[in-house]
């Protein structure tokens, strides 16, 4: 649901909000369509939109095109799960014409900032536009969704119809523009999605077992034809457990998986834990490479757009993966 307030003068953040300590990064979202700067960056006549994930300024720089000046709070690395509101960001998002976040509880600790801010100005929780017959349950917890939805690129795609819409809301003038860039995007988001699905293909299907840090590519496995098993849960918030290496490490021996890997947001100690229990048990496996899961890389490089990420992503997988020990005879 998209929320706005045409109040000419915005409430006082709260205090809790305000003193949170936590550092404001602003993203540059170079040939994203949009521009992204720090607090009073701003072009005369543009929107000014704010966006908390990677994933999602991505899109909305993408859709908002000349139209808007994008700033995202959450650089590379970062974990969104535990991502609390800086008193920089309180300024940002007070500021903005436009909010777009995930939703679906993915930036949890920003919760009560942004339930304060849909009073505010419009917000748009991108996410909620996924059907419910097409998310996942969380099985962490009752009656909530798994967030990541952005790793089945297919399913992203629909996100773009909240991105338009609030763009719309805001400027029905240029709604044609609006409209236009998204159909745009989504059509590149389909050439990406049968890209990933033929770089797949090249994976023999017994050799499909993703191993990572935390449940983050339920989605990705879902789609593509992938057994997930994440150490952490799809929050952060839980920490991984003992008896939780040393599940997967007997998973990992007992199918013989040649990789597992770790995440750019999530700290590597627990699965290089992982790959010491496996060698306890007699047999080796490699940590197959770094996974953009709830962050994107940093802007300029190919892996700070989502795109750049996705065929990091899928390439970094497939050939782990595929680089096994043949059996012997």
């Amino acid at each position: 649901m998209l929320n706005r307030e045409h109040a000419g003068a915005l409430a006082r953040p709260s205090l809790r909000s305000l003193l949170v300590p936590v550092i404001f990064i602003s993203v540059s979202l170079s040939g994203c369509g949009g521009e992204a700067g720090g607090e009073g960056a701003e072009t005369e006549g543009s929107i000014r939109a704010v966006a908390t994930t990677g994933m999602v300024a991505d899109m909305v720089a993408r859709i908002g095109g000349d139209n808007a000046r994008v700033t995202g709070l959450m650089g590379p690395g970062v974990d969104p799960h535990l991502y609390k509101a800086s008193a920089g960001d309180v300024r940002t998002l007070a500021s903005a014409d436009i909010i777009f976040y995930n939703g679906l509880h993915l930036e949890a600790a920003m919760g009560e900032v942004l339930e304060e801010m849909t009073v505010r100005t419009v917000t748009v929780p991108v996410a909620d536009g996924i059907p419910e017959d097409s998310r996942l349950s969380s099985e962490y917890f009752a009656g909530s969704w798994d967030p990541h939805v952005w790793f089945d690129v297919g399913l992203w795609a629909t996100a773009t119809t909240r991105v338009e819409e609030g763009f719309v809301t805001l400027d029905p003038a240029n709604r044609a523009e609006y409209r236009e860039r998204a159909r745009v995007f989504r059509d590149t988001l389909e050439v990406l999605d049968a890209w990933v699905r033929q770089r797949v293909s090249e994976l023999p299907e017994e050799r499909r077992i993703l191993v990572t840090a935390h449940d983050a590519f339920g989605y990705f496995g879902r789609a593509y034809g992938f057994e997930v098993v994440g150490l952490q849960g799809i929050s952060t918030v839980s920490e991984a457990g003992t008896s939780d290496v040393q599940r997967i490490a007997d998973l990992v021996v007992e199918r013989k998986v040649p990789a597992i890997f770790v995440e750019t947001s999530v700290s590597q100690r627990t699965i290089e834990a992982v790959q010491a229990a496996v060698r306890d048990r007699g047999s080796e496996v490699r940590i197959g490479g770094s996974l953009f899961s709830d962050a994107m890389g940093s802007a300029g490089t190919p892996e700070g757009s989502y795109a750049g990420m996705v065929r990091h992503n899928v390439n970094t997988i497939v050939d782990a993966l595929l680089d096994a020990p043949e059996e012997a005879p």
